[in-house]
């Protein structure tokens, strides 16, 4: 309990103590730099798209199995109480 208290206090202190910063990939950068043509950029809004794509993936998945785990988990406990009423 004292460690978790330790590292829970060290995070809060760093997390304090950051400086913001925009950090983004150099290649990325370097593309949508060398994409602006007249102010318009298409292969930046191209990657935008994909980073949403895979940002939502994970979050997809995850609940696609939550889900299921909670209907699965639902049946079995109706299953559970009808088994429990047939012995009495």
């Amino acid at each position: 309990m004292r460690l978790l208290s330790f590292v829970a206090f060290a995070l809060l202190i760093i997390m304090a103590s950051s400086v913001e910063v925009m950090a983004q990939c150099a290649m990325c950068r370097a593309t949508v730099e060398a994409s602006i043509v007249d102010g318009q950029t298409t292969i930046a809004s191209g990657l935008n798209t994909g980073i949403l794509y895979l940002l939502i993936m994970p979050y997809l998945l995850i609940g696609t199995i939550a889900f299921f785990w909670y209907k699965n988990s639902k049946r079995n406990a109706q299953k559970n109480q009808a088994r429990s009423y047939n012995q009495w």
